[in-house]
């Protein structure tokens, strides 16, 4: 009985370089080898299998170790000095016995080593046994190519994602007389879910929006993206606050994404009578600093405080009113803030933030800027677990 030759099916034959300067084993193995359907290319010398090779790379080497001119193992020194061969297993097949020169073999970089004589069985065995750990390397560099490849188009991906999510946030602060603005924004990932807008309103009235999409990632931000839309087009056909944010939670509940909600907190600045109106959609309640006491407290009106957008359909949400006294701010803030962890795993929480602000003198950009700065100080040593945000407007100490 023949034989049983490989099972390439319609995959081409591998390629075998057989290396001896004696023709009679040349012609032994060439036919050993040509049985069992191999390609084989025998040679007479190193230099010449080194030409070969670089001519068209083999699936494997059978070198012999003593030859002219240059001996086996100066062939294997080359073969594995040049990046386009040095992955080719070579097996060694010598009538050398000593225990140095086999060892000697594989600090070269052969993978094998049969001794002179040799049984049939026992060199297909091996043959057979490199050539599959060779195509499963090759599967396994085709397959990790593949994988750098997809991450660095995923990564060039985010990377235009996030630049088009940027472009949702405002590009400026707004410029209202008598009054200051603060915003800063940062993603937890390439993208995140956190969202803020200025929309200027009728009778110069200015809506400063937060929210914060539940997860992170791609799908937070495509809602985020959707969520900006539908904010501003709601904050601009309805004139009470209140039902700006009752409509926004309607079409959020028409979207379809079932899964998904909102938290957001709506203020609504009416600077002409230094008044801002709070609407809150289940939203961490804002902070309010008192530049004359040098003191911060939560918003008032928690009790007012609605459930998040998305939740409940039909859901009517409430406003309440603060004013602002010469120098005080609003700031306010997503959970990244809150929920930023130490390396204790212990949170930053809304009394956090307090007590690094209480007692000190602030404008509105500086607060928020002291808020930024105690989360990172606080979470220093700690990857970012969640999107940060925070928004704040003020009226000046004049």
């Amino acid at each position: 009985m023949n034989p049983e030759k490989p099972k390439n099916g319609n995959k081409r034959p591998a390629s075998i370089l057989v290396v001896d300067d004696t023709a009679a084993n040349l012609q032994v193995l060439a036919g050993m080898l040509k049985d069992r359907g191999y390609k084989v290319r025998p040679v007479p010398s190193g230099k010449l299998a080194l030409r070969a090779a670089r001519r068209d790379p083999p699936d494997l080497i059978l070198l012999d170790i003593h030859m002219p001119e240059m001996d086996g193992y100066e062939v294997c020194e080359i073969l594995k000095a040049d990046d386009q061969l040095k992955r080719v297993p070579v097996i060694f097949i010598s009538a050398l016995t000593e225990q140095l020169d086999k060892v000697k073999a594989f600090a070269m970089g052969g993978v094998d080593y049969l001794t002179k004589p040799f049984q049939m069985e026992e060199l297909h065995a091996r043959v057979e046994t490199h050539l599959k750990l060779r195509r499963q390397q090759i599967e396994l560099e085709e397959y990790s190519h593949y994988l750098e490849t997809a991450r660095e188009r995923v990564k060039l991906d985010l990377e235009l994602a996030r630049g088009v999510q940027r472009g949702f946030l405002p590009l400026r602060l707004p410029e209202v007389p008598g009054y200051e603005f603060f915003a800063h924004y940062e993603a937890a990932y390439e993208v995140g879910g956190d969202y803020y807008d200025f929309i200027l309103l009728p009778q110069r009235r200015i809506a400063v929006l937060l929210g914060d999409v539940a997860g992170k990632g791609v799908v937070a931000a495509l809602l985020m993206a959707k969520l900006s839309a539908d904010a501003r087009f709601c904050m601009l056909t309805e004139h009470d606050p209140a039902a700006a944010v009752t409509r926004l939670n309607a079409l959020m509940i028409r979207s379809g994404i079932a899964d998904r909600f909102v938290t957001l907190v709506a203020a609504v600045l009416d600077p002409e009578g230094h008044t801002v109106t709070l609407v809150n959609a289940g939203h961490p309640p804002p902070l309010i600093y008192h530049l004359s006491t040098h003191t911060v407290e939560d918003a008032p009106g928690n009790e007012a405080a609605g459930l998040p957008l998305g939740v409940v359909e039909g859901f009517e949400y409430h406003s309440f009113q603060v004013s602002l006294a010469p120098g005080d701010s609003i700031l306010a803030f997503t959970d990244g803030v809150t929920e930023a962890m130490n390396a204790h795993d212990l949170q930053l929480q809304t009394k956090g933030v307090h007590a690094a602000v209480h007692g000190e003198s602030y404008s509105t950009r500086a607060l928020g800027e002291r808020v930024v700065k105690v989360v990172k100080e606080f979470a220093s040593g700690r990857s970012q677990q969640d999107d940060i945000a925070l928004v704040g407007l003020g009226r000046t100490g004049c």
